[in-house]
């Protein structure tokens, strides 16, 4: 589904001379190089603060914890969605609200939001899923109305742009009053291991969040707060610092990748390609179709018979999920999720993809549906 080897190779020198910096300075934990990616990544967002912290789902947590929540305090919530987006509520004791999804860009929207808000809702938590925002103006306005958090789930579209009704744009992740994202590997920003980091625009929410990642400690051994040990390893800071260099050329690549898939694809009466919102750019995590025939579990089976991965994102909607089933009435049901499960998949999709890598695939997918 990636190919990271790939990409590694043709950066492998700035890499290597990266790491073998840290390895020198024997800054393994923070030091300059934290400081260094963290002012980059702040301007390439034009965000203020960029806190980086162990994994996405730490940032995730750390979000919400730096919001004095209490327990059973709703937080709304997609249900096709990764876990980890309703595993740090359930964690921190608050009580995940399930809503369901666009059928045709997967995202969340304030009309699908509004119906769930209640006395007991404090945040709202936004997917930006596969590499696009989620329509931002009608979520922070009704935010705006109800007094409630916006913290931005973006570990998949970091990069991407949000383009608001009244003309400014801004980057997905620095929307909200919080903003996460995850560099796991396979990610558009991904370094050599975990990490995530965390983006405001809110000077006192920026001090509690570092506080929080670091032992809730305003200086060594002075606990202001219950916190949690949570930092950006070094070298993986030094390998992000090489990657956010090039972050825009990968977009431009995944999405030459994505309308080659589009153009070759489009003719499959069964299949159903991306689609690009008016009001973001794309930046490609996923390149997720649906398949409309009620055979996607035999195409992938069918592409895996031939040697070709593909993926499914994701067979089971949250709420189905056993670990929330106490968060959820009897009867519950979210018919376009449930849909979107039943359909999506998603075929590779990263920078080093060529057209004839990607007319074995497309030539595999037509063959299954002649």
């Amino acid at each position: 589904m990636v190919d990271l080897k790939g990409q590694y190779a043709k950066i492998k020198n700035e890499i290597d001379q990266a790491m073998s910096e840290v390895v020198d300075s024997c800054y393994f934990v923070g030091g300059p190089v934290i400081k260094e990616f963290e002012k980059n990544l702040s301007t390439f967002l034009d965000v203020k603060h960029t806190i980086g912290c162990a994994n996405g789902t730490d940032a995730l947590q750390i979000a919400l914890m730096a919001l004095d929540l209490k327990e059973g305090d709703e937080v709304i919530v997609p249900s096709f969605t990764y876990v980890a987006t309703a595993e740090v509520i359930a964690l921190l004791k608050l009580k995940p609200v399930f809503l369901d999804a666009d059928i045709n860009n997967y995202n969340v929207n304030a009309d699908l939001i509004r119906p769930y808000i209640t006395a007991k809702t404090k945040v709202i938590v936004p997917v930006h899923l596969f590499g696009q925002c989620c329509d931002m103006d009608g979520i922070m306005k009704l935010a705006k109305e109800h007094n409630i958090y916006v913290v931005e789930d973006n570990a998949q579209a970091i990069g991407a742009t949000y383009a608001s009704a009244n003309g400014t744009k801004q980057m997905a992740g620095t929307i909200g009053h919080i903003g996460t994202t995850s560099f796991f590997p396979a990610k558009n920003l991904g370094c050599f291991g975990d990490g995530g980091a965390i983006f405001t625009n809110d000077d006192v929410l920026n001090q509690k969040i570092r506080m929080i990642a670091n032992h809730g400690q305003s200086k060594r051994y002075y606990h202001d707060k219950v916190g949690v040990n949570s930092r950006l390893d070094s070298i993986q800071a030094a390998v992000l610092n090489v990657k956010l260099k090039y972050l825009d050329e990968y977009a431009k690549a995944r999405n030459t990748a994505a309308n080659y898939y589009d153009s070759q694809l489009k003719g499959v009466s069964q299949l159903l390609t991306p689609v690009r919102s008016e009001f973001s750019d794309h930046v490609f995590h996923q390149y997720t179709l649906r398949v409309t025939n009620g055979k996607r579990d035999q195409l992938v089976d069918y592409l895996k018979e031939k040697g070709i991965p593909s993926g499914i994102y994701y067979p089971v909607p949250l709420y189905e999920q056993l670990a929330y089933s106490e968060y959820v009435a009897d009867g519950f049901s979210l018919p376009v999720t449930d849909q979107l499960c039943k359909e999506v998949f998603s075929l590779p999709m990263h920078t080093e993809l060529t057209t004839e890598i990607q007319d074995t695939i497309i030539n595999a997918v037509k063959s299954f549906f002649s």
